[in-house]
């Protein structure tokens, strides 16, 4: 039996995303640290305007904050973990998780990834969420209407990129076949070909950067595949910045790694949701579930028993 950690992606920040972090001090010296980095103090851009934390820029550091954060308050209170995968930017905390880069490193890198993906493309764009139809039919309908499938989540669930034009005709076809639809609080077109000039800005940042060989195996969001070399994170961290993010594959990789007990470290539950729904009867939870992180310690450590 073993643990896997899920770093969450964009999408779960909130008001409420520092709660369980206030009072303990390793967590409060990375945002102390992160406050420097980023050059705002992630707990005052909590505690202002909630659109503020959607923008990209603004999204991307802080999250990955709040999971170095996260990270440095758990991680002594945890069994050793196997592996770790990433939802999305999640997919760069998880090298932090891992112990592939420092959380410095990792902020810088998240800051160059939004500015990138800001540049990449000057026509607003953004992700739908699309349930009950399944991937031939919704790529033929992403192909008429010129949109990407970005995220693989399952079978039936999908979440497509695209500028907002394109998406509105996405919405009009998958609804006509009676699928279920959600736009989601994101204005970049993920996962897209639309981020090839972000991809082509971030990989030589990457290359030049202090990523290091993960010391766990982090499983790539492109195939599901487990990342043990530097050049490998380099080009998988580049990849699913314009391929589909098969995150339905790296759950299934971390339960062909045996991992089973997965425990979820950002801001939301909606990666141990999405797990559960997958794998139904696996032991996973979200540190969000709990009300202390001490909490959260303490039910993996049942898990594994």
């Amino acid at each position: 039996m073993s643990l896997g950690i899920l770093c969450s992606g964009q999408g779960g920040q909130g008001p409420g995303m520092l709660d369980l972090l206030r009072r303990d001090p390793a967590a409060q010296a990375v945002l102390d640290r992160a406050a420097t980095v980023i050059g705002q103090d992630p707990r005052t851009l909590v505690a202002g305007p909630e659109a503020e934390m959607q923008r990209n820029a603004v999204a991307q550091p802080l999250l990955c904050a709040v999971q170095a954060a996260t990270w440095a308050a758990l991680r002594p209170h945890l069994p050793p973990v196997r592996a770790v995968a990433g939802y999305s930017l999640g997919e760069l905390s998880a090298y932090h998780v891992a112990g592939a880069l420092d959380a410095d490193e990792l902020l810088r890198l998240a800051m160059r990834r939004a500015e990138a993906m800001d540049r990449a493309d000057p026509e607003p764009g953004g992700l739908l969420a699309v349930r009950g139809l399944d991937r031939a039919r919704l790529e033929a309908i992403c192909s008429d209407c010129g949109a990407d499938i970005a995220i693989e989540n399952g079978a039936d669930r999908f979440v497509v990129g695209g500028h907002r034009p394109t998406l509105a005709a996405v919405e009009q076809g998958v609804l006509a076949l009676g699928a279920a639809v959600t736009p989601l609080s994101v204005t970049i077109a993920s996962h897209t070909r639309l981020m090839a000039p972000a991809a082509a800005e971030f990989s030589p940042i990457l290359a030049a950067s202090g990523l290091q060989a993960p010391p766990l195996p982090v499983l790539a969001g492109i195939d599901g595949t487990p990342v043990y070399t530097r050049e490998r994170a380099v080009a998988a961290l580049t990849r699913q910045m314009t391929e589909t993010v098969t995150w339905a594959a790296c759950l299934d990789g971390l339960i062909e790694m045996g991992c089973t007990v997965l425990l979820e470290t950002g801001p939301c539950n909606a990666l141990a949701r999405m797990a559960a729904e997958r794998r139904p009867g696996l032991a996973v939870r979200a540190v969000a579930d709990f009300r202390s992180l001490s909490g959260a310690a303490t039910w993996v450590e049942r898990q594994l028993g």
